[in-house]
């Protein structure tokens, strides 16, 4: 019987279990809420690991952090697997063949002509 190796995704993706951990210290949803004024909607996103769900840019950190002190979470584990989710493993670079070098030749081209 063949097992499946481990994709990328499964590799980087940690999950944390954050809801059993809130739980496990008695801190309820609602209560981080009206602590941190971040909506469950978005405190439910959190503890699903669904980072896509949050508004974005700084927000995010933000909350992260604030969940973090409010539900007892190590702030860093919380961080580090949003970065781990949010920035997958980059893309190998674009192999340089003959297109690239027709482009390279018009630009060339182009910045000749602009002088």
């Amino acid at each position: 019987m063949a097992t499946k190796a481990p994709t990328a995704k499964r590799m980087n993706s940690v999950r944390l279990d954050l809801q059993r951990r809130r739980s496990a210290r008695g801190v309820s949803l609602e209560s981080i809420a009206e602590h941190t004024k971040i909506s469950i909607r978005f405190l439910k996103a959190i503890e699903a690991e669904d980072f896509k769900q949050l508004p974005g840019g700084i927000f995010n950190l933000n909350y992260l952090r604030q969940y973090a002190a409010a539900a007892g979470v190590e702030e860093q584990k919380l961080l580090d697997c949003y970065r781990a989710a949010t920035n997958p493993v980059a893309p190998e670079a674009p192999r340089k063949g003959p297109q690239s070098r027709g482009l390279l030749r018009w630009l060339g081209i182009a910045t000749t002509a602009i002088r």
